[in-house]
């Protein structure tokens, strides 16, 4: 499979291309992953601290994760191996964050 792509990323001043699978974030995928692991370990500390997780972000995590799912299937494997180990990291990283918010008493805040 090839992946598409769609326009550039709205990051100043990069230029890469963004993959059709990230068009709604229009980034491309090295910042799309800065920012992922950004909210990931922000989820992860507000567990640790035994803080409430706000449900937007708990949905914005999911939609990560089917993100990086999306460009693991559409970018070739020999593409890009350093892109390929973050995707995977940070799917590690959630589905363990999945795994503590499942098992443990955390509080999830109400959205208004």
């Amino acid at each position: 499979m090839t992946a598409e792509f769609i326009g550039n990323c709205k990051r100043s001043p990069c230029s890469k291309a963004v993959p059709a699978t990230l068009a709604s974030e229009q980034l491309c995928l090295e910042h799309f992953l800065d920012e992922a692991f950004l909210r990931a370990n922000q989820a992860v500390n507000r567990c640790r601290q035994g803080l409430a997780i706000d449900p937007k972000g708990l949905e914005c995590l999911l939609a990560d994760s089917l993100a990086i799912v999306n460009n693991l299937e559409e970018t070739p494997g020999e593409s890009n191996w350093g892109q390929r180990d973050r995707m995977l990291e940070l799917l590690l990283i959630l589905a363990n964050l999945h795994e503590y918010v499942a098992h443990h008493s955390v509080r999830l805040e109400r959205l208004a």
